[in-house]
């Protein structure tokens, strides 16, 4: 019988080929002139994914790094997150879910919620104003800070050893990584603040590794795809992030094993 993560791990990859396609051809017909990637995109896609396959999260400190260096305008920073990452995270997800255990329905079912969350809700952003993004933005990225500090100061639980959720715990984990999901269209990460809810809920952090980077690989070509057909990303930015992003990824996962978070 087939390992019902081979299963998984297939349907990323055609996810992903026709996440590639759609971008292809949607830049194809636009007739945009493909401008190469400068040593500042490339620079921030390597350094914020290496760190992102350690757990850190990429999109606040791109965002930020974006925001210093006026490369990106606000209002194309969302989608420019979500498509220029999109090829490293699912390379991370490639290597995470068949190196770290976790109970298979919880990691589809984790990974479903937070793909219709996503695609929901970049529907929603990709066509709002830049004041409207900003205030989003900033809204979610306080609440994900209040959480991560109280984590941080052992004000809330950080974790248990379980490796799959039922029952109320599982239900709690589906709506939270729906909503995840959805802040995902605002350039909200999802890494950080689905490590502290897999922890709320008595699960090993190690889980978090597969469930989050799936989720991430899963809903980002989703997402990404209503932003690319709507235009609303910086095409030169998202192919450094997608460029040197890759090789960043491979690095940290294969040479550089842990990093005290």
């Amino acid at each position: 019988m087939t390992d019902p993560k081979v299963l998984l791990l297939f349907a990323l990859v055609i996810v992903t080929i026709v996440y590639v396609t759609v971008w292809v051809t949607t830049v194809r017909r636009s007739g945009v002139k493909v401008t190469p990637p400068g040593a500042r995109e490339s620079g921030i896609g390597f350094v914020t994914d290496f760190f992102d396959t350690l757990g850190i999260g990429s999109f606040a400190p791109t965002t930020a790094l974006f925001r210093a260096w006026k490369i990106v305008p606000d209002e194309k920073i969302p989608g420019t997150l979500n498509v220029g990452h999109t090829l490293p995270t699912v390379a991370q997800a490639l290597i995470y879910i068949v190196i770290v255990e976790v109970e298979f329905f919880t990691l589809a079912s984790l990974i479903v919620a937070s793909v219709l969350g996503a695609w929901l809700g970049a529907g929603v952003v990709s066509r709002w104003p830049r004041r409207r993004i900003q205030l989003g933005m900033g809204m979610a990225l306080l609440v994900a800070a209040a959480i991560f500090a109280m984590t941080n100061l052992e004000m809330l639980p950080g974790g248990g050893t379980a490796l799959s959720l039922t029952g109320p715990r599982l239900l709690i984990g589906l709506a939270g990584n729906f909503m995840l999901g959805a802040l995902m269209t605002l350039g909200i990460g999802l890494y950080a603040p689905c490590l502290i809810m897999i922890g709320l809920l008595g699960m090993n952090p190690k889980a978090a590794f597969p469930i989050m980077m799936g989720s991430c690989a899963f809903l980002m070509p989703t997402a990404s795809i209503r932003f690319i057909k709507a235009g609303s990303y910086d095409l030169k930015a998202a192919l450094g992030l997608a460029i040197a992003g890759i090789p960043a990824v491979l690095l940290a996962a294969f040479i550089v094993r842990s990093l005290n978070l």
